[in-house]
Parts: structure tokens; sequence; C-alpha cells
């Protein structure tokens, strides 16, 4: 079914214009498990809810509102990482 909605320039438009969120996301999910942490592990780290780490973790996929910066640099920290933001040339 995806291959066959690739062949809509509208749905590859829009779907190339998420890939940016899409990969932030899955960078984070993949160090967080990484550290071999749950979500609730990076919740108590830090300071915060399991079901605020759940809606951070899934809001590039459900449109909702960008994580600020000093939440990304704390999530980052929890997971025993370091931010690290490029800007890159196209």
């Amino acid at each position: 079914m995806i291959d066959e909605w690739k062949k809509d320039p509208e749905f590859v438009a829009e779907y190339d214009a998420l890939a940016d969120e899409f990969a932030l996301f899955d960078e984070m999910l993949r160090a967080r498990k990484n550290a071999g942490l749950t979500q609730a592990d990076v919740a108590k780290k830090m300071g915060t809810k399991t079901p605020a780490i759940a809606r951070l973790e899934a809001s590039g996929r459900h449109k909702k509102h960008s994580p600020s910066l000093a939440t990304l640099k704390k999530y980052a920290e929890a997971v025993g990482c370091r931010l690290d933001i490029r800007l890159i040339l196209r």
C-alpha cells in the first residue's frame, strides 16, 4: 500500500516534509534503547512522569508541538547522550 502511495507526488511531498522530525524521534528512541532505559527510567532521571516521556517520544509522529531545546537537552542527558544540533548545507 505504501508503494502505491509513494506514486502520489502530494504524498511524497508531505512525507519528505516530515523526514527530519521522524529522524529526530527515531534517534531519541534509539538512544533510550541503547542506554537500556525504559520511559519510566528516563522520566525519573528528568524529574517528570512516564506519560510525559511517552508524549515526547510520540510528538513528532502526531504533529504535536515540537519539544523545546531545554527538554531535548534534558532527555539527552537522561539517556547518557549529548545533544548535537547542526545546520547542514543542502
